[in-house]
């Protein structure tokens, strides 16, 4: 499971036309601008996507909120139509089918983000449900740049998965990724494009080549909850919020280091080392082909790129695929974050269940030496609801030392269920809430100690 694919015998090397390496190269160096080149914003760091995204956001922003309202509304009626009536301009429609037929449980979790999402816009029922905190924190914050990230990325993600540029990446780095973390060479793409971007479109490029059959159900699992790593532009709004902005460099190397042994780890130990390696049910698994013994590893992978982008149909079958991209995010996942970031946020702001949660970790904290280890001791646990939970509650702490802790383990926790959770739980990987408590659990503990160790050292 760890080792790398048999390699394959000697192979004559294929030469390829101007017109074929074009069709592998101009959309890949597109992809590659659009996603994973890095761009200053606001004195922050970001990429064109998102910018993009942030754009729209600015230009249309007042009108999101009701605009994602009716989209619940139109996945939790659709459901509702697809499961009881099973009418044929649905089944006729595999995409269309595959979207809207689900289980009872999503359609229930559907239906509660819809009935979530309309109270909170028109300021309806219990204010623990609209309250800004809660409902209103992820309609008019969180959802608008989903909604944003969904349609931009999910219409260009086919530049990164059509035309070679994973095929590329794979032969590159298979000899990194399988000795060190047991994923394919191509799962490289995803992290890096969660780190300079953001952690959702690493998912979204997993989920889709899960789906694909380029995942087993192990990796794919692995790298959605290891390697969707939270974005450099969020890890500097964190740390700013603490008061901390001097030691950014400081922080994440911390974060880079806690990172990384984290990924070590988790791919070797349940409940993510006992995921099953069979691949999507729907989908034939493609297993990762070996590098031929008389070729480099960037000519195999250079031959492998070219022949995919051979394979493309055609710039409308880009744009159904891109279209079936948003839609499958904006009518299967807006809704189910909305419904579980509410019941997370609910719970974290009015119930005293992460503050118990929280009590285990104050005898750990303090014994590592840890000031205000009370008042921390409910951030290790808090940030499952909301990654950004932990900085509100720990930016009264007057410890520098902690403060720095607190920024650095929220980070490195990565399984916060307003965004992340929903987003997984969402999909069609092969994760459960059972699944992302343990991991998030497990996650805390191994980073922990590092983030504490290093936090000693420069304070």
């Amino acid at each position: 499971m760890n080792g790398l694919p048999k390699p394959k015998e000697n192979i004559n090397v294929t030469s390829y036309d101007t017109k074929d390496i074009l069709t592998f190269l101009i959309p890949s160096l597109i992809g590659i601008l659009l996603f994973i080149v890095p761009i200053k914003q606001d004195g922050g760091i970001t990429i064109p996507v998102a910018f993009l995204a942030g754009l729209i956001n600015d230009s249309i922003g007042t009108l999101i909120p009701a605009i994602t309202v009716f989209i619940m509304g139109a996945s939790t009626i659709g459901s509702f139509i697809a499961i009881t009536m099973n009418p044929s301009f649905i089944t006729k429609r595999t995409g269309l089918h595959t979207l809207l037929h689900v289980s009872p449980f999503w359609l229930i979790a559907r239906l509660l983000g819809t009935v979530f999402a309309g109270m909170t816009l028109f300021k309806l029922g219990p204010e623990m449900i609209h309250s800004e905190n809660t409902g209103g924190l992820l309609i008019y914050d969180l959802i608008p740049i989903l909604f944003s990230t969904f349609l931009l990325a999910g219409l260009l993600l086919p530049l990164l998965l059509n035309f070679g540029l994973l095929e590329f990446f794979g032969a590159l780095l298979i000899k990194i990724m399988r000795p060190l973390f047991t994923l394919p060479g191509r799962s490289s793409l995803d992290c890096l494009a969660s780190w300079v971007g953001d952690g959702t479109i690493g998912v979204l490029l997993t989920t889709k080549q899960y789906e694909e059959g380029y995942y087993t159900k192990r990796e794919a699992a692995v790298i959605a909850t290891t390697f969707s790593v939270v974005s450099i532009t969020f890890t500097i709004v964190i740390i700013t919020y603490l008061n901390l902005e001097q030691y950014f460099l400081h922080y994440y190397a911390t974060i880079i280091i806690a990172g990384l042994v984290a990924a070590l780890i988790m791919p070797r130990i349940p409940p993510l080392s006992r995921k099953s390696n069979n691949g999507y049910e729907q989908t034939e698994l493609k297993e990762e082909t070996g590098i031929p013994k008389n070729i480099s590893s960037a000519n195999w992978g250079f031959q492998q790129a070219v022949s995919k982008a051979q394979k493309n149909k055609g710039p409308l079958s880009v744009v159904k695929e891109g279209t079936q991209n948003v839609l499958d995010m904006w009518l299967g996942v807006l809704p189910i974050v909305m419904a579980i970031g509410t019941i997370a946020l609910i719970t974290a702001e009015f119930t005293p269940f992460f503050s118990y949660l929280g009590k285990p970790f104050e005898p750990i904290l303090t014994l590592m030496n840890v000031p205000e280890a009370g008042e921390a001791a409910q951030t290790m646990v808090v940030g499952f609801a909301d990654m950004f939970l932990p900085a509100v509650i720990g930016s009264g702490i007057e410890s520098e030392l902690t403060r720095f802790i607190i920024a650095c383990v929220s980070v490195t926790q990565l399984i916060y269920m307003s965004e992340m959770g929903g987003l997984l739980l969402g999909s069609k990987l092969p994760v459960s809430i059972f699944d992302l408590i343990i991991i998030f659990l497990i996650r805390t503990c191994i980073t922990l100690p590092i983030v504490v160790g290093i936090a000693h050292v420069i304070f």
